[in-house]
């Protein structure tokens, strides 16, 4: 090969290099906003909730494929501040903080009841925004006559189950990102399989890892009136790879 064709396929395959390495940093550029919004709903979430719907409304009928290096249980980053709403919480209502014990029950039984009054609550409760009930933006309360928000959906369902005897560390509030990166409250169930999610926009009980949802922050099994970090799920998972 001549010299002067040596330099041309160099200088082509720098040229290329260059190409693919620009294209790497505009995804990447691109992407930055979104963990900057993450990491700072972790810190101050206002959980605005949408309506309640059907397995087949928002979800469509089919749940999100798992995400990548997710384990079954949601574990801690570490110690965080609660939910603004959450203020006050453990004194308004002693049994959302409170230690129970967990009654005689098999884990098919506990699935079976936990499905039955995911539904039952989904469908009994209006969704109506804390603005509209309250005339402020977040206030987390059990639903009254005229309805209640995500969180409140996540209170009832939290009490009934307690009420049947399922232990209080098996049941977790906690603050995610939906699949639209709407703020939104969930219940974890926590299982001897893994943590799986009552949600009141979808009639299905999902493991976690399944929802599609980004996991802000959540109980702590231990000391429920303190919260942690999780940062799991979601647009956390999705890293990018050599040829993005």
């Amino acid at each position: 090969m001549s010299r002067r064709s040596e330099r041309s396929l160099q200088m082509g395959q720098g040229a290329t290099a260059l190409t693919a390495g620009a294209e790497r940093y505009r995804n990447l550029k691109a992407r930055a906003p979104l963990r900057r919004l993450v990491r700072g709903a972790a810190h101050s979430v206002r959980v605005w909730c949408i309506p309640a719907v059907t397995a087949l409304g928002l979800l469509g009928g089919a749940a999100a494929e798992a995400s990548p290096d997710a384990g079954a249980f949601l574990t801690s980053r570490g110690a965080i501040t609660a939910p603004g709403g959450a203020a006050g919480l453990c004194q308004k209502y002693a049994w959302a903080c409170a230690h129970t014990a967990q009654r005689s029950m098999s884990e098919s039984a506990l699935l079976q009841l936990a499905t039955a009054v995911n539904d039952k609550v989904n469908r009994q409760t209006r969704s109506i925004e804390d603005r509209r009930q309250y005339g402020r933006e977040e206030y987390w309360a059990l639903p009254t006559r005229r309805g209640g928000d995500c969180e409140d959906f996540v209170l009832l369902k939290k009490k009934i189950l307690l009420s049947y005897g399922v232990a209080s560390n098996r049941l977790l509030i906690a603050t995610v990102l939906d699949r639209k990166l709407r703020s939104h409250a969930v219940l974890v169930l926590r299982t001897a399989k893994g943590d799986l999610i009552l949600d009141n926009q979808n009639r299905k009980i999902l493991p976690w890892n399944r929802t599609g949802y980004t996991f802000l922050k959540k109980q702590i099994p231990k000391a429920l009136g303190s919260w942690q970090a999780v940062l799991a799920g979601g647009v956390i998972s999705e890293r990018p790879t050599a040829s993005r």
